[in-house]
């Protein structure tokens, strides 16, 4: 397993036992990330084997803990074979940056047959009665564009925010139009009036 480990700041000197070098705290920062892809692998369980704490990788891989010189950590993630990792003897207490690569693994298991029905009789039965639907794809796009189901799907769909805008506005402009004087009234519109009697003429004001 390649790791890299980036490090920075001052270190003891050698004259210090290993005693005193276990027992001092070290900050590691690093992320996680996939050995065949180099893509970030959140969510991954950092465990320290030697004090029994961890943590877990955020959504962008990244990590920060707290361990001691000669911890062991432990990397572990569903789909990926666990990562080992020993904190070296001589690091430094600040600037520690970890890149944990981990290797995919395949997991093998027993080959499982999905049946779409319970027992070969049923199955038969639901052959036999099976009703086909010889419609093409042109026929029955026409009729989902029908006008009856386009007045459906209209009737059980809310205004959206741009028609609710569009209206507000139209009767903010009507009036403002009209501010200062009688609304409006179509009744007495002589144009209105027009296009009434126009329309009635042409027989479009016929029931359906």
């Amino acid at each position: 397993m390649l790791v890299f480990v980036v490090s920075h700041g001052y270190s003891f000197t050698s004259n210090n036992s290993d005693d005193t070098l276990k027992r001092r705290l070290v900050q590691l920062t690093g992320i996680v990330l996939g050995a065949d892809s180099l893509n970030n692998l959140p969510f991954t369980s950092v465990y320290d084997k030697s004090t029994f704490r961890g943590t877990i990788t955020d959504y962008y891989g990244y990590f920060a803990l707290v361990a001691h010189p000669g911890d062991t950590l432990i990397f572990r993630q569903m789909g990926y074979k666990p990562a080992m990792y020993i904190v070296p003897m001589d690091i430094p207490m600040f600037g520690n940056a970890l890149i944990q690569l981990m290797d995919m693994d395949t997991l093998y298991t027993k080959p499982v047959t999905v049946y779409p029905w319970p027992s070969r009789e049923e199955f038969a039965h639901a052959f036999v009665n099976l009703q086909l639907d010889y419609e093409d794809e042109l026929r029955r796009a026409q009729r989902q564009l029908s006008g009856a189901s386009l007045d459906q799907i209209a009737m059980r769909v809310q205004a959206d925010a741009g028609l609710a805008y569009n209206a507000a506005e139209q009767q903010r402009l009507s009036q403002m139009y009209s501010r200062g004087q009688m609304p409006v009234n179509n009744l007495f519109n002589p144009v209105a009036w027009m296009r009434f009697v126009d329309d009635w003429k042409a027989g479009k004001l016929k029931r359906e």
